[in-house]
Parts: C-alpha cells; sequence; structure tokens
C-alpha cells in the first residue's frame, strides 16, 4: 500500500495532499512538532514528534518504504528518502530523485557557505503561487498514480 508523508511544519499543500490521498484511498501521514490540528478524516494521521532539530525528519526517514511518497522542502530528508526507495515531491510539484538530490544537496551547502560568508546576504524564494500549487497537484496525482502501478 502506497502511503504519503508530510514534512508537515512548514508545508503550504497540505490539503492537496490530503484531497489526493483521500480520493486515492491512501493514508497519509502528518509529521510536526506540533501545532496542526487532528483531522477527522481516518485517512490522515497526525505524527507529532518531540520538539527538536529534525525529528520529523528522522521520523519520517525511518518509516518511508519503496513507492511511498514524501513531500517535503528538506534536501537532506529528500536524500534520505530517495535511498530508501521513495518518491520526494517538493511542494511546487518538482521531483528530488537519485539523479538530481545529489546536485540539490551540493546547492544547498553551496547557498548556506554564502550566507554564512554574507551575514547581510538577504534573500529568500519567491512566494509560493498558484501555479505552484497546480503543479503540485498535477505531479503528486501522476506520482500516485505510478506507485500504484507498482
Amino acid at each position: 500500500m502506497v502511503r504519503i508523508y508530510v514534512d508537515a511544519d512548514a508545508c503550504p499543500v497540505k490539503e492537496e495532499a490530503k484531497r489526493v490521498a483521500t480520493r486515492h484511498g491512501l493514508e497519509v501521514y502528518l509529521v510536526s512538532n506540533g501545532g496542526i490540528r487532528p483531522d477527522p478524516n481516518p485517512l490522515v494521521h497526525l505524527v507529532v514528534v518531540s520538539a527538536g532539530p529534525d525529528e520529523a525528519d528522522k521520523w519520517i526517514a525511518e518509516a518511508i518504504a519503496p513507492r511511498d511518497i514524501c513531500i517535503t522542502s528538506d534536501i537532506p530528508l529528500a536524500a534520505r528518502c530517495v535511498e530508501a526507495g521513495g518518491t520526494v515531491l517538493k511542494p511546487d510539484g518538482s521531483p528530488l530523485t537519485a539523479r538530481n538530490v545529489g546536485e540539490a544537496l551540493a546547492m544547498r551547502d553551496l547557498m548556506s557557505d554564502l550566507r554564512s560568508a554574507d551575514p547581510f546576504r538577504q534573500g529568500g524564494g519567491r512566494p509560493f503561487s498558484k501555479q505552484d500549487r497546480s503543479r503540485f497537484l498535477d505531479a503528486l496525482e501522476r506520482q500516485v498514480q505510478a506507485a500504484k502501478r507498482g
């Protein structure tokens, strides 16, 4: 059975993930440090982990199995999920795979080094858009269908 894991603390597409999972009869796990309301849907499981760095990531990385889907922006978590045979989608619908997760990790490390070298460097991504949400829904639907086919 395919399951969907959501790194839920700052995920902008929780509702979309729940909607797709429900349509396909899949369990979805919202994993966070707290602050998320329980959902009455029996397919939606709220997992509250202890408050600590990367606790949600650890839980997801230990639980994910081949064909499962993880939704996260966290690149190190994505790498662990891919290594375990899972599929990873970022909230904008971009896939992280064995082919590109190493490059994403390297870029993350480079950007971290640049920010630490220049503490006045302002940055951040562009705002999350309706197009990002739409791309995510399309990508998740495709991934669920592919995972169900095996």
